[in-house]
């Protein structure tokens, strides 16, 4: 019997990117190649699993790398016990995850050199596994977790480093147009307030003494093709665009849509909330959630709360209890909970969000423009209403706007947004005759997100091209 191909998973600890190779891993052992998850004890511990006598779950094997206490800076622990992921540390620290990341270099070094090994899959931030494939005589592959239309306008590989950074990218200023290759019409771009923390957070040196964009560019440099998650039928021109400017392969893996479970009588207050679901119209509910990345201040929290509140909507929104607030109560306007009661409900702590997206009554969406819950929501046909806070998000949400998928929440100049903005989006976006448009369009964009055949069809094309492209020892 022929041996299976073996594929090595290395995302970045970051579960908007641990997720998407996840997704893909499962796809991957659908097709009946063996794969290994590497990553942390605690992520993979936090990762879904599949069923454990599936087919699936006999050919994926999760291998943890502990992070090694060595992380150290001035004698002092970067992290603190349990931090293994950006979710787990304030956004000022990430810098120190990233060192304690790259000492996984050196088990990840022993993984390959003692397993038969066909592929190695990273994320950008592994800038140190080229060395390690050519070493080993295995190809590397670059898995992105952005969008291409994202990924296009920060990675460019003539503009990353040296003298085409300086000219290309030069400042926060220089991330507010649309690059001038792309030739087609796009208005994927950032606002200035978005502009500056990106230009610093790519561009500029961090503790762990190598830039994101370096990072970034060793990997498309090593790489033999990249792949996306993503779809020709969503976002064509920019995977040809991609495909252009690295001068790679660029294959898209299809969407990788994770699949809805029952989650109903998991517990009391999961149970409540399907209960308040079934009793509302169709199509009626805005879902609010922004995810665990997106750490809320205090301002934004309650200016979300008054502008569901203006709204006149029914709503649900998935609240993670922030950092600033000493509990449930704290976290919430005074009284707000009294004042919603019946028209609303604020879950705060963990919820179902994929199943409550899948929920009937559910009609629009009001988030960050994350590309994995772009597809989580897109899929089910809402209305989108994106209100993006970091990284790729704005990218996202300009191009939803571009495709008549989304209003985008009004911002100042600073990028704060009020009550009034929040409350006329939603309204736009659910109720208004202005949005019936967007409405249709949404309906029609889940014929292509929720298409499993079609992007089935697109990682089975993927693992013909590994087998095809695999090297000979």
């Amino acid at each position: 019997m022929a041996r299976k191909l073996h594929v090595v998973m290395l995302p970045w600890s970051a579960f908007g990117h641990l997720m998407p190779f996840f997704q893909l891993s499962i796809a991957l052992a659908k097709s009946g190649v063996k794969v290994s998850f590497i990553s942390t004890p605690k992520n993979i511990q936090r990762l879904p699993k599949p069923a454990p006598e599936s087919e699936v779950a006999a050919l994926i094997n999760f291998v943890e790398f502990p992070l090694p206490a060595s992380a150290a800076l001035d004698d002092k622990l970067l992290l603190p016990e349990g931090a293994e992921a950006t979710v787990d540390i304030p956004s000022e620290n990430i810098q120190y995850l990233k060192i304690a990341y790259d000492l996984l270099q050196h088990p990840f070094k022993q993984f390959v050199a003692q397993q038969s090994v066909d592929w190695i899959i990273v994320d950008v931030m592994s800038h140190w596994a080229g060395k390690i494939a050519q070493e080993y005589h295995v190809p590397l592959l670059l898995f992105s977790a952005f969008s291409a239309a994202a990924f296009q306008f920060i990675a460019n590989p003539e503009c990353l480093v040296g003298d085409g950074q300086k000219r290309v990218r030069p400042s926060a200023e220089s991330l507010t147009s649309v690059p001038e290759w792309v030739d087609f019409p796009s208005s994927v771009a950032l606002r200035t307030f978005d502009a500056i923390g990106m230009h610093h957070g790519f561009y500029g040196m961090n503790a762990s003494g190598i830039t994101d964009a370096h990072r970034t560019a060793e990997i498309l440099h090593s790489c033999q093709a990249m792949a996306i998650r993503s779809c020709p039928e969503f976002e064509g021109e920019y995977l040809n665009l991609l495909e252009k400017l690295t001068g790679k392969p660029v294959i898209p893996v299809g969407l990788l849509t994770p699949e809805p479970n029952s989650a109903k009588g998991r517990d009391h207050q999961i149970s409540k909330i399907f209960q308040w679901l079934d009793e509302q119209k169709p199509r009626s509910v805005v879902f609010v959630g922004f995810g665990s990345e997106c750490k809320l201040s205090k301002d934004q929290v309650y200016e979300i709360a008054y502008g569901l509140e203006l709204s006149g909507l029914p709503f649900l929104w998935a609240l993670r209890k922030p950092e600033w607030a000493t509990d449930d109560v704290d976290a919430l306007p005074l009284g707000f909970a009294d004042t919603i009661r019946g028209k609303g409900i604020v879950s705060i702590g963990w919820a179902p969000q994929l199943e409550i997206l899948a929920h009937p009554s559910i009609g629009t969406s009001l988030f960050h423009a994350g590309w994995g819950s772009v597809i989580e929501t897109l899929q089910f046909g809402h209305s989108l209403v994106v209100l993006p806070l970091i990284i790729d998000q704005p990218l996202n949400a300009r191009l939803l706007v571009d495709k008549d998928l989304a209003v985008q929440v009004e911002r100042k100049d600073d990028g704060s947004f009020t009550r009034d903005g929040i409350a006329k989006a939603l309204r736009l976006a659910t109720v208004s005759e202005e949005g019936e448009k967007l409405r249709v369009r949404a309906r029609e964009a889940a014929n292509t997100f929720n298409d499993k055949k079609l992007h089935d069809d697109y990682s089975v094309r993927f693992v013909e091209y590994l087998k095809i492209n695999v090297a000979t020892k």
